[in-house]
């Protein structure tokens, strides 16, 4: 650890450990951390609140209670990591014949054959519910598959990090192999990730070539990169940037290694940590304050040691050549214009890569495009399940969704 780094993190620990307000101060610094949950960094200015805090708690609770996002369930099942970690996933599978889609073509005298399976991976402090509108839009349209990554969501801590492991993305990679051979382990793939989770897709292809080459009929990166992260200046001054980075490393394992306290100054500080959520989360000013707030509780579900633990594995990552996996395949590359966490040229680099690509960059949008313009990316994502064959030209992917009403479940 360089010289400045212990320094802080010095202050850090010396601060949560000092009495009188002490866990004050290590919310602010845990709040300040929850930005790398969205995928930031600290220095974000927050307007200014006129409404009292009881009132603003008070609000949070009515969204929580009547916000209907990640409600969506399915069949569950788990998965087993190479090292044991149980990975929780969910199945939607399509309406059987006589129901509400086009019945399936029969081919030579037998049913078709085992459906194409859409296979969901979300970001870094998210969980599956994060493609809460393209679940509901695809439900009984397409066999779809949802999952936690590891530490997230309701899949268990991962086993080599209580061993003292660091997570890697190959690690994640490999993880979503091992949902893929539990939930789908026959038939034609789609997979689509988001930010990390478009970083597993590329370990995935890293490591298993023979599977995308003999399975994977599609394939959809929102939102992400394949490399070159130690770049991003999250919007923020490249001086400011270049000493978050020296001392974050620190700063992290010293907040992780303290959890319960920051937690609870997380919690102290819910105005300050909802405020800094949307800066990096979204990019329009007329989100629903439901959908708001539904990212901001998956992001605080993910606990602080969980975010020390991931964030080093994004510095590494560099999946560049693992594109060339996809060339032949029908690929969408979308991202929002306005995206901080991982700007909009890592996917005109990606889809440069990959000059078959549909490259769609949407205005107004931040790094949750899928939450903030769901019907733009539900809409992009059905054409890639017909260019794909996973889907007849003829079936309708009814309800795209908005942030502003709530789909069918």
């Amino acid at each position: 650890m360089s010289e400045s780094s212990a320094e802080v993190v010095e202050a850090v620990t010396g601060a949560t450990a000092s009495a009188g307000g002490s866990w004050r101060i290590a919310g602010i610094a845990g709040a300040a951390i929850g930005v790398v949950a969205a995928g930031a960094a600290a220095g974000v200015a927050i307007e200014r609140m006129t409404v009292g805090r009881g009132m603003r708690r008070k609000a949070r609770l009515a969204l929580d209670s009547t916000g209907p996002y990640g409600t969506l369930r399915g069949a569950p099942g788990k998965a087993y990591a190479d090292d044991g970690t149980a990975l929780y996933y969910e199945v939607d599978d399509i309406e059987p014949e006589g129901g509400t889609v086009p019945r399936r073509r029969r081919l030579f005298g037998r049913k078709a054959p085992a459906p194409v399976t859409v296979v969901f991976s979300h970001g870094y402090c998210l969980n599956q519910d994060s493609w809460h509108f393209q679940r509901a839009a695809l439900r009984g349209v397409v066999r779809t598959v949802h999952w936690d990554q590891r530490s997230h969501g309701r899949s268990a801590r991962g086993m080599a990090q209580a061993e003292g492991t660091p997570v890697t993305i190959d690690q994640l990679g490999r993880d979503l192999k091992a949902v893929i051979d539990a939930a789908a382990p026959e038939g034609p793939l789609v997979l689509v990730g988001h930010s990390m989770g478009g970083m597993t897709v590329m370990a995935l292809a890293d490591q298993y070539p023979e599977l995308i080459r003999d399975r994977v009929v599609g394939v959809a990166l929102v939102g992400t990169s394949s490399g070159r992260l130690g770049e991003v200046n999250f919007g923020l001054p490249v001086a400011g940037v270049n000493a978050v980075r020296r001392i974050l490393p620190g700063v992290l394992k010293a907040l992780g290694q303290q959890a319960e306290l920051v937690e609870r100054g997380r919690r102290a500080t819910a105005d300050l940590f909802a405020g800094i959520i949307k800066r990096y989360s979204f990019a329009s000013r007329d989100v629903d304050p439901a959908v708001a707030r539904f990212a901001e509780r998956m992001i605080e579900g993910t606990p602080i040691d969980v975010v020390a633990e991931f964030y080093p594995a994004f510095t590494d990552h560099d999946k560049t050549k693992a594109l060339a996996r996809f060339a032949e395949l029908p690929v969408l590359v979308l991202a929002g214009i306005q995206d901080l966490v991982t700007p909009s040229e890592h996917s005109e680099a990606i889809a440069g890569l990959l000059p078959d690509a549909e490259l769609v960059l949407v205005p107004d949008a931040g790094h949750l495009v899928m939450l903030e313009h769901p019907e733009v990316v539900t809409d992009r994502l059905a054409d890639l399940l017909m260019r794909s064959g996973a889907v007849p030209a003829g079936a309708t992917v009814g309800g795209y969704g908005s942030t502003s009403t709530v789909q069918p479940g």
